[in-house]
């Protein structure tokens, strides 16, 4: 009989192994999380789109606030946009915002308002794809379908000493495909949130793995191969493109000037500081952004900021222009009240929406 370390084992036979050991382990440390408290569809649906791209910790308050709010599909459905952006401001990604409120418009109509019961229906609505599909289908129904994220990727890429890059597409088909014949079809819920729990935790992403506190070391090729450092293989990001801004806190008597971006595009449909291309000069500032120079009080300059979005980089400089003559009629009057209350900012601004007074 193969050992446990030693390749001798298929992978099928690995991965069926890992089973009883990471269930066990997950019963005994599970960490107590406000959408595991009470399982139903919604909230772990609700709970899983947050999480992508988002730190579990940065998460809590924002699920909390939105279950207050927005405690089920039919409201989810009927949430004027400004108000779910503004639920949703910080947690950026705004499009996964706009697409659970069109999911569960199609929840609405199609299934009568209760969530779609199987993966083979969840993968159907907008912003839903595989892993979010197989965690509430295992999670809320019991389904025995996988639920593959980069947690997931990398603790069986270890496990199997695989040198497939995890960022390709067949590299997640065939992980899903071995998942799917080898997960315990009881606790299936269990077996997923264990496995991400486990990349969470102890098959850590940087840094050294907690290999000695893992249920699944036995199991673990690349623990025995000593591969943790190089295993999972991930292709490098491509490269983001860097582009310069100049925002300006525009204030007049109190308000505060903003200007609701297009629909399409980087930052859809949000609110924002008006902004331009390019590092201006103080000089420079009435032209972009439509002033006459006498309608400029005082500038001062603010530091600078940088924000990183997936694709681009906005390396900013700022400025704090107060007015003479009132804001001009193509910006929104915005009381300071209103920036918490009402009009979502993105976080790319956060750097200066701190500064307003």
């Amino acid at each position: 009989m193969p050992k446990e370390g030693d390749r001798g084992l298929s992978e099928r036979e690995r991965l069926g192994l890992a089973n009883k050991p990471l269930l066990a382990w997950y019963h005994g440390n599970a960490r107590e999380l406000p959408w595991r408290e009470n399982p139903q569809p919604y909230r772990v649906w609700i709970s899983e789109i947050m999480l992508q791209q988002t730190r579990i910790e940065a998460v809590k308050p924002y699920f909390d606030r939105f279950m207050r709010e927005i405690p089920g599909v039919a409201e989810l459905a009927e949430v004027e946009d400004d108000r779910l952006m503004k639920l949703w401001e910080g947690l950026g990604y705004y499009n996964r915002a706009r697409n659970l409120k069109k999911a569960a418009q199609q929840i609405v109509l199609d299934y009568r308002g209760e969530m779609p019961l199987c993966y083979r229906e969840l993968v159907k609505l907008p912003g839903v794809g595989s892993y979010t599909a197989g965690a509430i289908a295992s999670i809320a129904f019991g389904e025995a379908v996988p639920a593959v994220d980069g947690n997931v990727l990398r603790v069986v890429s270890r496990i199997l000493a695989s040198r497939e890059d995890i960022l390709k597409q067949p590299t997640r088909r065939r992980i899903e495909a071995l998942l799917a014949e080898t997960m315990p079809k009881q606790d299936a819920g269990s077996f997923n949130q264990g496995i991400m729990e486990l990349g969470e935790t102890i098959c850590l992403p940087k840094g050294k793995p907690r290999c000695e506190e893992c249920p699944l070391a036995k199991l673990c090729l690349a623990f025995h191969e000593e591969l943790t450092d190089v295993i999972p293989v991930k292709s490098p990001p491509p490269k983001r493109r860097c582009e310069k801004r100049t925002v300006c806190i525009l204030e007049y008597q109190g308000q505060i000037g903003l200007r609701k971006r297009k629909g399409t595009g980087l930052l859809a449909s949000l609110y924002e500081l008006p902004n331009a291309e390019g590092h201006l000069l103080p000089g420079q500032l009435a032209a972009a952004f439509g002033l006459a120079s006498e309608d400029i009080l005082a500038c001062e300059p603010l530091p600078t900021a940088k924000h990183i979005f997936s694709h681009v980089e906005w390396h900013m400089v700022g400025y704090r222009v107060c007015l003479a003559k009132g804001m001009p009629k193509e910006y929104i009057r915005a009381e300071k009240e209103e920036l918490k209350a009402t009009y979502p900012l993105p976080n790319a601004f956060a750097r200066y929406t701190k500064l307003i007074k």
